[in-house]
Formats: structure tokens, C-alpha cells, sequence
């Protein structure tokens, strides 16, 4: 409860309600839509203004006539700044699915309350407008079949993203070992037609290749023996396979 009554009395006095009359009715005289930002309105006591968004004012009825106490306002902006924050995450929502990783941050950049950007997540969570889970697994299909990654880039991807453990591993689970081969075969001949030379260096060429895309050693050599045998007969170059673990 200290923390909290803490929080908003720095709010308070970031926002300029600070010079507010202690233990005063303050009476709304007036209330103006403002032209930018969208959606926020200037409430003016007498000589003292504040701005609120417009569902904050809504919610709190502060209309012309009505009276509030300073200690009031203070709930209101925090309040307020909660709804900034909601709105802010939203917006970066609105350009392509988001993890609470990424909300966080973009909302400490904007230089949020710790305790705004913690609401605000648990508010998305709860209208299921961010979903970790549903995220990783979204993620790692796209990644692993339609831009041929392999399950080491995707796990790297997602750890950056600030998935958890559990949920990556579930992700990558719901992809077979066979689909993530045929990924590999896929990009590798690819490679393998775009390498010129002898044999050795271009299994060695287009094993990096696999490699640095987050194939695993076992794959890679499974796709370096059949690109091989396309080209030459069966096992003719079997002995010349390097170890890519």
C-alpha cells in the first residue's frame, strides 16, 4: 500500500497535478477535446489543468459541475497512464503479433511505470491478445517450413524473444524430424547446385551452409550423402563425409 501511494504521488507530480490544492473540492469547469493526441481531453479546475484519456474520463465522470479531490487525481492518472500504456501496446500489436517479452520493452522505452506495463500485460493476456504459447508455435512453423531454418535458429529466435523453455520445446515438438529434413534437402541442393569444384568442397561449402541456418550435425549428413548420390552413384562418396556435429 506504501509502494502504491508512493507510485502515485510521483505520478502526480510528473504529470503536474503536483501543485494541486491539498484537501480542496476542485471543481471541473471545463472540459476540452484536444486535437493531438487523439482520444485525450483537458480537464480544467479553475486554473488547474490535467489531461486524461477519453475512457478515463468516461469512467471517472469528469464533467463539467462535478468535484474531485486532489487525492483523487491521483488515482485518476494513475489510472490514466495505465490506459496510455494499453492503448501504446495495442498500437505496436496492431503491426504483427507480439510477445509479453516485447510489449514489456516497448513500454519501458516509453518510459512506463513498472506496475503500468505489469497491468497492462496481465489485461492482454486476459483478452487474449498476447499468447506465448500460441506465439512459439505460430513462430516455429513459419520459420521451419516456409524460410527452411532448422530447429537450432528457431530455439535461438525464440530465446530472444523471451519465450520460455517449456513453451519452445513444445513448438519445436509439433515439428517432425522428417519435415525439418526435407527443409534441409530443400535449401541444401539449392547450395549444393549454386557450388562449383570438387566433391569435398562442396559438401564442405554447403554443410556450413545447413549448419549456419541451425541444422543439426545428424541432418546434415543425411542431406550431404543424398545431394552426393544424385550426382555420383550410390556410396561413391560415402568415405568423404565430413562430421558436422
Amino acid at each position: 500500500m506504501e509502494k502504491e501511494n508512493r507510485e502515485m504521488s510521483e505520478q502526480a507530480e510528473s504529470s503536474g497535478i503536483g501543485h494541486f490544492p491539498d484537501h480542496e473540492d476542485l471543481v471541473v469547469t471545463s472540459v476540452e477535446m484536444l486535437k493531438k493526441p487523439k482520444h485525450r481531453y483537458q480537464i480544467a479546475f479553475g486554473p488547474y489543468l490535467m489531461t486524461v484519456h477519453e475512457d478515463v474520463m468516461l469512467k471517472y465522470r469528469m464533467f463539467k459541475g462535478n468535484v474531485f479531490r486532489k487525492e483523487e487525481l491521483e488515482e485518476i492518472i494513475v489510472a490514466d497512464e495505465r490506459q496510455r500504456a494499453y492503448v501504446e501496446a495495442l498500437n505496436h500489436l496492431a503491426r504483427k503479433p507480439r510477445t509479453a517479452k516485447e510489449i514489456t520493452q516497448r513500454l519501458q522505452q516509453k518510459g512506463f511505470e513498472p506496475s503500468s506495463v505489469e497491468t497492462t500485460l496481465e489485461r492482454l493476456e486476459k483478452d487474449k491478445l498476447i499468447d506465448d504459447a500460441l506465439y512459439a508455435k505460430m513462430w516455429t512453423e513459419q520459420r521451419m517450413t516456409s524460410h527452411k531454418k532448422g530447429r537450432l535458429w528457431v530455439k535461438q529466435e525464440l530465446r530472444q524473444k523471451g519465450i520460455g523453455t517449456e513453451l519452445i520445446s513444445e513448438a519445436l515438438g509439433e515439428i517432425s524430424a522428417d519435415a525439418e529434413l526435407e527443409s534441409a534437402l530443400a535449401v541444401g541442393r539449392k547450395k549444393w547446385q549454386q557450388t562449383h569444384g570438387e566433391i569435398l568442397d562442396r559438401k564442405r561449402k554447403t554443410g556450413a551452409y545447413l549448419m549456419r541456418r541451425g541444422f543439426g550435425g545428424e541432418q546434415v549428413r543425411q542431406v550431404l550423402k543424398r545431394l552426393a548420390d544424385e550426382d555420383q552413384e550410390k556410396g561413391e562418396w560415402d568415405d568423404e563425409l565430413e562430421d558436422f556435429e
